[in-house]
């Protein structure tokens, strides 16, 4: 099985590239329940979860205060959009054992906003269309909800291995931001880290969506 770091790194590029390109061809990948029944079996026995020492992560300037595991990195990712300009997408990880990621990525007016003309419901679906597409997972279960005030949708996935894909896109303003969990089986999620991580963060309206002037792609 890859390593989820690989797998995390295929996820932010799909902020500027995957996100838009698999929604312009109409692309979705759903999964099939043979699939799903066969890797259900494999996921009886495997990896633990986690022990997580938590901290609080705060960075004012992009509207952010979240519980994540103990030394999150940051990083700025330089990625293309479809004209081949770069843009930066911002990202926090952190790795409590060597298979298990949490990790908050974020973009101003990401090119799949864009593409959607700022339609929340269209851009969260065409980023999660996307997501699957370029992770190879497949979509097990997804429900809406507001996150402050702001849409969003959760999803988990699975891949073909086993491994799991648990995230939260939120829309605000004209800000993307995912909430991921990559986890390298079933056994190995225990669903109060999850939901403490995705609880814990709300979007603050001062740092949130600030739009470009030039919002052409």
């Amino acid at each position: 099985m890859k390593r989820w770091l690989l797998w995390l790194v295929v996820i932010v590029a799909v902020f500027v590239i995957g996100w838009y390109y698999f929604f312009y061809r109409g692309s979705t990948k759903t999964g099939n329940p043979q699939q799903t029944a066969s890797t259900d079996t494999t996921a009886q026995s495997g990896p633990v979860p986690a022990k997580i020492t938590w901290e609080t992560v705060e960075r004012p300037q992009a509207g952010i205060k979240l519980d994540m595991p103990a030394g999150p990195r940051e990083y700025e990712v330089p990625s293309y959009n479809r004209n081949g300009s770069a843009e930066q997408i911002e990202m926090l990880s952190s790795n409590p054992d060597p298979t298990t990621t949490y990790a908050m990525a974020w973009e101003d007016n990401p090119p799949v906003a864009r593409v959607n003309r700022d339609n929340p419901d269209r851009t969260l679906q065409a980023a999660r269309d996307g997501m699957l597409e370029r992770t190879q997972t497949y979509l097990i279960t997804q429900s809406q909800s507001t996150v402050g005030g702001f849409p969003a949708l959760d999803l988990t996935a699975k891949n073909a291995g086993g491994g799991i894909l648990d995230a939260r896109l939120i829309y605000v303003r004209g800000r993307l931001y995912a909430l991921i969990v990559t986890l390298p089986s079933l056994t190995a999620r225990r669903q109060q880290d999850v939901d403490r991580f995705y609880n814990s963060f709300t979007p603050e309206l001062t740092g949130a969506g600030t739009k470009p002037a030039n919002a052409n792609g």
